[in-house]
């Protein structure tokens, strides 16, 4: 089973790091969407299907807290984890976050592992249900997936 991901983040560079840093994770990736800002991935998430969003918090237009907001909205798309990775190190911003819903954070710079750490557990909690319904894809490799 392959996730669609959709990286949110007004940097171009960044965002081709992450999307870097996760297909060398070892998540099996389906296709990789973008977004320059909010606005952007509600848009993306209008017409994919998305399984994980990985959005950064500062961005014009519409940040990453807007956009939470705006899916934790949506009855559908509040089921799409979105896990923060942003340059905002404060423990109440991060909480904040958490509150609302972002199932996951991780600071920027970042390392790898933590890209990697923190995706597997976003993506196992949320689609165990599918993991169970399709165990001959967990075959093979190091990956839980």
């Amino acid at each position: 089973m392959a996730f669609n991901i959709l990286v949110a983040d007004d940097s171009e560079t960044m965002r081709a790091v992450i999307k870097r840093t996760v297909g060398m994770s070892g998540v099996p990736v389906g296709e990789f969407h973008e977004a320059a800002n909010g606005k952007e991935a509600l848009a993306v998430l209008a017409q994919n299907w998305i399984d994980v969003i990985l959005s950064d918090i500062n961005m014009p237009e519409m940040g990453g807290m807007e956009l939470l907001r705006k899916i934790s909205e949506d009855e559908e798309l509040r089921k799409i984890p979105l896990i923060f990775i942003s340059t905002e190190a404060s423990e109440a911003r991060q909480e904040e976050a958490l509150k609302l819903g972002a199932a996951g954070y991780v600071k920027k710079p970042f390392q790898p592992e933590a890209i990697r750490a923190v995706l597997y557990e976003v993506l196992e909690k949320a689609y165990a249900h599918r993991l169970a319904e399709n165990p001959e894809d967990e075959a093979g490799g190091e990956s839980d997936f």
